[in-house]
């Protein structure tokens, strides 16, 4: 009877201890957290001219031209790319002439979403929502992918900036998906725009 109540205590202490370190993993403000096996500490970049400011990983470098041009072959590859050292991991932003308002932001991420399940039907979808920060709307879904020899984790978002769509992405391999996701969500919660300034 005591080995099952040893074993019960055990259980719920190691409950308890996950969820304590993924509470920890989530506050990215807050020094160094630990994603998979490795520390990273997490600071806020100005991007797209100093009008958009989001915390991502502090060692992430934008991704070498030649990586780029084989990770991403369409000409339409995005306009900023930042990766961890190998570039397994990415954050991406690409402005796209298309106009955009707030209220349109939903039906936005759904179209996008649509337009990925046809050109891919073997991806698998997970969660979708709208997450109002910085009193903007952002729209995001999030997938598993496959590539040439691994599957993929994509979280993509969607954003009015100076009335045109702002897409952003976050990629990685699906084997890291679960540690990244949440951290994920709390740097998109950093984003900031700068107001355009009246005159």
């Amino acid at each position: 009877m005591r080995i099952l109540e040893k074993r019960a205590d055990e259980k719920i202490l190691d409950f308890i201890n996950a969820s304590e370190e993924k509470e920890a993993r989530k506050d990215i403000h807050n020094g160094s957290i630990k994603i998979n096996n490795k520390y990273y500490e997490f600071e806020e970049k100005e991007f797209l001219d100093e009008k958009l400011k989001m915390y991502i990983p502090k060692d992430f470098l934008d991704m070498p031209l030649e990586v780029r041009k084989f990770k991403y072959p369409s000409e339409s590859r995005p306009d900023i790319i930042k990766c961890n050292e190998n570039g397994s991991i990415a954050v991406t932003f690409k402005l796209i002439d298309s106009p955009l308002s707030e209220e349109y932001v939903e039906q936005l991420r759904d179209m996008m979403k649509l337009i990925n399940k046809r050109l891919n039907p073997a991806n698998v979808y997970f969660d979708e929502g709208i997450l109002e920060i910085d009193e903007k709307n952002i729209g995001y879904f999030d997938f598993k992918s496959s590539a040439i020899d691994d599957f993929l984790y994509n979280f993509i978002f969607l954003l009015e900036f100076q009335e045109k769509t702002l897409m952003g992405t976050f990629t990685c391999g699906f084997s890291d998906y679960d540690e990244w996701k949440d951290v994920v969500i709390e740097m998109i919660n950093t984003i900031k725009i700068k107001k355009s300034e009246s005159n």
